[in-house]
């Protein structure tokens, strides 16, 4: 049985439209790549792994079995956990969290004999980053989709129970979850001899209480024992001594939904997707400057500039106003408009221009943006959530913002222009966790690509307006998007803050 569920997968996989591109896009050079051809763009509808992203169907489980969710679940759980972690190493799925991890050895890190002790899986739904709003789709609008993928991840870790960590303010998605969680254990899917497999497993939702830090896998251990979310020092590794002191794996939503699919369709389908080490798809969430915001699926390695024209309808007031680009959460450092027009929406591509993918969150920033005001917020913000164990973040992140708020009106000196970078380095990498590189970066990346912005507004005070500078959740400009709002707006009309005051 298994091996011909095995090479049924295969076969599968073999016939899929991705291998053609893939062997389509081996014979495209970089240029062409970067050109935005369409070499990455062109995901098909049946190749997609959250079918139901937009809420067309219902959530529930009579729906989610129709797109196929909980199908062949007791077989693949026959091949043996060993082969699922095979699988997904083969696969190249890295984490979608934000550091990127390769999934498969991370989750191999777990040990396969018991010490007497449980082992479990902790999945991280807080999703604290600004900017990031990819994982609450899933949870809302495709919960099963988890769910499976708990069972799975956590059979192939030998785990007893999934906890799934979710942010305070998540209400309705923690409802909806709730809810699916229930309806799998009516129907067998989870709990006492899973899907018939003879395997007992547990799915708990635990609701956190709204801290950021809490995104911080030992933090998120701590606060799930009920005690302050502060990260711990490592090692011991949650894989070693994890929550509740036992072995135990902390990993991110959309990792752990899109495992079933991959073990289902087989790894090279999944492998057949973006660059060599980049593989997949993944969950972009576009907010900004752009025309239609949203979060979408596509291929990984799309270029930047496809993946904005082709889904949001292009920035609002065209490619040529774009200003800066945070392509993957408020803590990866900002990109300027030349990296932007070249940009691979991939770990190594970002990172050879000096930011990163982290969780796909793509933030678009046109020329009306004070670019400096944009990062003092940034730095507000972080400055706010640092749990204040370590002095270099406790102590630095005040530094940082006090700076900027003086440099925002032009109330500094530029010799304080290398003295703010000397304090982001001296914050980054001198941390528990990485809190304190999220503080570091976007200022690092200010300075990186609008020094200039900085010099003049010191050697111009005057040219400082608040009033212009401020960014209103929404600017109250016209958006050139009539037919999508007619088409998803129920009948609703929406006019400026400042209009209806």
């Amino acid at each position: 049985m298994a091996s011909l569920l095995q090479r049924g997968l295969r076969t599968a996989a073999s016939r899929s439209p991705a291998d053609a591109a893939a062997r389509a896009m081996s014979t495209k050079t970089r240029a062409d790549l970067l050109a935005g051809t369409g070499a990455y763009g062109g995901l098909q509808d049946e190749d997609r792994i959250f079918t139901n992203l937009y809420g067309e169907q219902d959530w529930r489980l009579k729906d989610a079995v129709k797109r196929g969710d909980y199908h062949l679940t007791k077989d693949i759980m026959s091949m043996g956990p060993d082969w699922i972690v095979q699988e997904i190493k083969d696969s190249g799925l890295r984490g979608r969290g934000g550091a990127g991890f390769p999934s498969g050895l991370k989750w191999s890190f777990m040990p396969k004999e018991s010490d007497g002790r449980p082992s479990f899986l902790v999945v991280n739904a807080d999703e604290s980053e600004p900017g990031t709003c990819k994982d609450r789709e899933i949870m809302r609008k495709d919960p099963h989709k988890l769910v499976e993928g708990c069972l799975l991840a956590g059979y192939a870790m030998r785990a007893r129970a999934a906890y799934i960590y979710i942010r305070g303010e998540y209400f309705n998605e923690a409802v909806v979850l709730d809810e699916a969680i229930h309806e799998a254990y009516a129907a067998g899917m989870i709990g006492k001899d899973a899907c018939g497999s003879g395997y007992d497993f547990d799915v708990y939702l635990h609701r956190g209480a709204g801290a950021y830090i809490c995104g911080e896998e030992t933090a998120l251990i701590e606060s799930l024992e009920g005690r302050q979310g502060k990260p711990r020092l490592k090692p011991p590794f949650p894989a070693g001594v994890g929550v509740f002191g036992c072995p135990s794996t902390v990993t991110n939503v959309e990792t752990v939904a899109v495992a079933p699919t991959i073990l289902r369709r087989g790894a090279s389908w999944f492998a057949g997707f973006g660059n060599p080490n980049n593989r997949g798809t993944k969950l972009f969430g576009i907010s900004g400057h752009v025309k239609n915001p949203m979060v979408v699926e596509e291929s990984m390695s799309i270029p930047l500039q496809e993946l904005i024209e082709k889904h949001c309808g292009g920035m609002r007031n065209g490619w040529n106003s774009l200003q800066a680009c945070i392509p993957g959460g408020s803590s990866v450092p900002v990109l300027n408009k030349a990296q932007c027009d070249e940009a691979l929406m991939e770990f190594d591509d970002l990172r050879s221009k000096g930011s990163g993918l982290g969780t796909a969150a793509v933030t678009m920033f046109d020329d009306t943006v004070d670019m400096v005001g944009a990062i003092r917020r940034l730095s507000h913000f972080y400055k706010h959530e640092s749990c204040g164990q370590c002095t270099p973040c406790r102590e630095g992140t005040s530094w940082l913002e006090d700076i900027l708020i003086r440099m925002e009106k032009g109330d500094a000196d530029k010799r304080e222009i290398p003295m703010l970078e000397e304090i982001s380095r001296q914050i980054e990498g001198h941390t528990i966790c990485a809190l304190g590189d999220a503080a570091a970066w976007p200022v690092q990346g200010l300075l990186r690509h609008f020094k200039k912005d900085i010099e003049d507004r010191i050697d111009d005070p005057a040219s400082f307006d608040a009033d212009k500078a401020f960014q209103h959740a929404w600017s109250g400009d016209p958006f050139d998007n009539s037919e999508w709002t007619d088409e998803q707006g129920s009948g609703l009309t929406y006019s400026s803050a400042s209009a209806s005051s």
